[in-house]
């Protein structure tokens, strides 16, 4: 890690503009390695400094990595000017600037989505490229049979012409269904069920790659991950 100017750091780690951390440095509010500092252009070594604010250890992250379960009603953005987005829902001692949602659920999804600052890890997990499989379950308003399977499996095609890769489809109860697609257009489980004249009444999504939602995270609840954990569950990196 590079040094820098203690402001920014500062900035950088919480949610606090530059000119507020400045106002806080020369009112004697940060630390370095338990002095207090008062010169807002202090140069710090993340890696080793002991750095705090307004009595708060701020410990150097460059990157925060958050699973959700989504809940229904919310956007998948990262700010709108009317409507409430999931990255409203982070807790504020996780929260960053520059948090966005790693690809998108539709607006009445539910269910597991990553939400980070990060933007290669994202780009490499909604990549097309990576093929990293999504599991939903989906409750219809109809129930399925063994053509709308093999349907799925040899790619349907969508309304508009457009050609889905294969997908698996396995009926689970009565009315409900486990699909498992590997892209993720618009809208697409609930247009390629339209395919088949089936309706969509409840999406949820329960897994990306081997990224399962945990038991007990409840609907708007999120917790805090790291890369390696996502890299081994996701993208099969075991390095």
């Amino acid at each position: 890690m590079k040094k820098q100017r203690l402001d920014k750091f500062i900035a950088n780690q919480t949610l606090l503009s530059r000119s507020i951390v400045r106002t806080g440095i020369l009112r004697g509010n940060a630390t370095v390695n338990g002095e207090v500092v008062r010169s807002i252009g202090e140069i710090i070594d993340a890696d080793s400094d002991v750095i705090t604010y307004e009595g708060s250890d701020i410990g150097f992250k460059e990157y925060v990595y958050i699973l959700m379960n989504k809940p229904k009603g919310v956007l998948s953005a990262a700010t709108d000017k009317s409507r409430e987005t999931v990255v409203d829902l982070v807790p504020s001692h996780i929260k960053r600037p520059n948090l966005a949602p790693v690809g998108r659920l539709d607006k009445d999804t539910t269910g597991l989505l990553l939400i980070t600052d990060d933007g290669v890890f994202a780009h490499n997990c909604i990549s097309p490229k990576k093929a990293i499989s999504k599991s939903y379950i989906a409750t219809l308003d109809g129930d399925i049979n063994d053509d709308m399977i093999f349907a799925f499996e040899q790619g349907v095609v969508l309304a508009d012409g457009t050609k889905c890769r294969p997908a698996k489809l396995e009926r689970i109860g009565e009315n409900v269904a486990r699909i498992i697609i590997t892209e993720g257009k618009y809208h697409q489980i609930k247009r390629m069920f339209g395919t088949v004249g089936l309706g969509v009444n409840d999406l949820r999504r329960e897994a990306i790659g081997g990224l399962h939602l945990p038991d007990g995270l409840n609907e708007g609840e999120c917790i805090e991950m790291t890369k390696e954990q996502l890299e081994i569950a996701i993208l099969n990196k075991n390095e």
